[in-house]
């Protein structure tokens, strides 16, 4: 299984990436996290003959963003879209005109599903709980092929991101925050309290992700992450856009 960081940037597009997006190429599905800008460079990767599925965390534009690219596409199967019991509607205005190309006139096959908290079949087995965040924000937690990928963006440290990355494959969560640096009234996460999770839940891996745009302001910054975490997390993944990692 395949897991390509399109875009890694929280807030908005820099020089060091696109706003947050995330594809995961499975034996049988491809399945995308989030709709930031990145998810325009999807069709760089699949082939669009497998049946597509994407999951929204929350409405902020740095995760829907580059939703208005879909009329690009040409899925071949149809194109799953899975966002937060009632925000439905949110989501169907944006995705509209005047903005863009509505979903009901998008050039293949598409439908739009709400998810409450739990755990689903859709067909594979997906969790999703809520996190801490000012907007409601799902976290993810994906199981096929024989893995687990959990995807938790846009929350501060919270037990329900342990629940969902309990003995993880790969565990994808925020960094929009240097080390040691706290915002308890927009809550995000530092490499800190990304480990910390990690460690409580017993995940395999760490993957970093949706860096904070005037916060981590080139490449090397992010990068630095991994030597100054080395004893505390030996592996640690600090994504770029267009990263590829197997699992």
């Amino acid at each position: 299984m395949k897991v390509t960081f399109l875009g890694t940037n929280g807030w908005y597009d820099t020089p060091t990436g696109n706003t947050v997006s995330v594809l995961i190429q499975s034996e049988d599905y491809d399945i995308i996290l989030d709709g930031g800008n990145g998810i325009a460079k999807a069709d760089r990767y699949i082939t669009q003959e497998k049946p597509a599925f994407l999951f929204l965390s929350h409405m902020h534009i740095d995760h829907i963003a580059g939703l208005h690219t879909l009329c690009k596409f040409r899925f071949k199967q149809e194109l799953k879209i899975f966002t937060q019991k009632g925000t439905r509607q949110q989501l169907e205005t944006f995705v509209n005109e005047p903005y863009t190309v509505p979903f009901a006139i998008l050039p293949f096959k598409n439908e739009v599903r709400e998810l409450s908290a739990g755990t689903h079949h859709v067909p594979f087995t997906v969790t999703c709980l809520p996190l801490v965040h000012p907007a409601p924000c799902f976290g993810y937690r994906l199981e096929l092929d024989g893995k687990v990928i959990t995807y938790c963006t846009d929350t501060g440290a919270c037990e329900n991101a342990v629940m969902l990355a309990r003995d993880a494959d790969l565990l994808i969560t925020e960094c929009g925050l240097k080390p040691g640096e706290t915002s308890p009234d927009w809550p995000h996460m530092n490499p800190d309290d990304a480990i910390g999770i990690a460690k409580k839940s017993g995940a395999k891996r760490l993957a970093l992700t949706h860096f904070g745009s005037g916060v981590y302001q080139t490449i090397k910054e992010r990068r630095d992450l991994v030597p100054l975490f080395a004893k505390e997390w030996p592996g640690l993944i600090a994504a770029t856009d267009d990263l590829t990692i197997m699992i």
